[in-house]
């Protein structure tokens, strides 16, 4: 006889997230960063989520928001089914432990007055990771080794002696340090050399499968979130364009915008040619201004004037896929909370 299966526990989830910059209803620089989001990152079972989309998407205040170092306007940031506004001081240090960062520039990471030392063994003394100096040491260096580096070229240095490989190596290393439960990594290779960013990816893959760590790997780089993700988040002006697993998103693109992005990708064969981008005149309302629709109308080839008027929810396409694009008005309407969580594959037992 089968059993049902165990709801999982939500590790990180964010709850109809909203953020606008500037104050005022009649501000007419009030920005909206992030619109109605929501998403689950699950405690038993670790993975790796890409979140994508172009400057301005909103990629970077979900980052922000979900490390608590800003406040939703409206909606809400869950750590372990509590509100992160009110942990309390406990709480909030274990979500500190739980919930790392690897940043997009690890320079702006360092103090330069500092050598690399510093900003290992300050979070071994602040959350007491070892209990003797000699066992601090031994943690350091096989941390540094686990992601690559060798502590003797590593240790004792200023940040400018080190490579921009090996700085974010660091901070991978850094973040690995807490066994955090998961790691927000905002673009953590886009400002290295394409040689070192296959290590990184590596390093972060690594942590995923052997230290059962969730990562979120936020970027406007469609290559690298096919490369290392399960799931992708396809974002646009702060809204959800599409959702689903990697492979399928990336081979079969449903949203225009995903299309476009793919479409944007210069490929590697000499002999094929760029297939470049579509421009604003593509669509039917290019001209059109303050859209009350769709955000992509006015550059969609196939924009339609129910497009313009309302904004479209998200269409269940397949089991695990949702696009938020009236060209798939007939498949049936589902909540976006239900389609960014990965499905829960455990085996059930009997």
């Amino acid at each position: 006889m089968e059993r049902p299966k165990s709801k999982m526990e939500s590790l990180l989830k964010l709850e109809n997230v909203t953020k606008i910059f500037g104050g005022g209803l009649f501000n007419r620089h009030r920005i909206t960063a992030l619109e109605n989001f929501s998403m689950t990152i699950d405690a038993e079972r670790p993975s790796i989520t890409a979140l994508v989309g172009e400057s301005g998407s909103g990629k970077t205040t979900l980052a922000r928001l979900l490390l608590g170092l800003t406040r939703p306007t409206t909606g809400r940031v869950m750590y372990m089914g509590k509100d992160i506004t009110t942990l309390t001081r406990r709480e909030r240090k274990d979500f500190r432990r739980n919930v790392q960062v690897i940043f997009q520039d690890p320079f702006e990471v360092y103090n330069p007055f500092y050598k690399v030392d510093h900003a290992l063994n300050l979070p071994i003394r602040k959350f007491k990771l070892a209990q003797s100096p000699e066992e601090a040491r031994d943690l350091l260096e096989n941390t540094l080794r686990g992601v690559g580096l060798l502590p003797e070229d590593t240790l004792g240095r200023y940040p400018h002696q080190l490579s921009g490989g090996q700085r974010q190596r660091i901070m991978v290393a850094r973040a690995l340090l807490m066994r955090p439960k998961v790691i927000v990594a905002d673009e953590p290779v886009s400002m290295i050399d394409a040689s070192l960013r296959a290590t990184v990816l590596e390093n972060l893959r690594e942590l995923n499968r052997d230290f059962g760590i969730s990562i979120l790997y936020i970027t406007h780089d469609l290559t690298t979130a096919y490369e290392i993700s399960e799931r992708i988040i396809v974002l646009y002006k702060g809204s959800v364009a599409e959702v689903g697993d990697v492979e399928s998103v990336v081979q079969e693109p449903e949203h225009p915008y995903t299309r476009l992005l793919i479409r944007s990708i210069p490929m590697a064969d000499p002999d094929q040619k760029w297939l470049g981008s579509h421009t604003d005149q593509d669509s039917p309302f290019a001209d059109t201004l303050n859209v009350a629709g769709c955000k992509f109308a006015n550059r969609c080839p196939h924009a339609m004037t129910v497009c313009v008027e309302t904004a479209p929810p998200y269409f269940k396409t397949a089991t695990d896929r949702a696009t938020s694009c009236y060209l798939y008005e007939k498949s049936p309407v589902v909540d976006l909370k239900d389609m960014t969580r990965l499905p829960d594959k455990s085996p059930v037992t009997s």
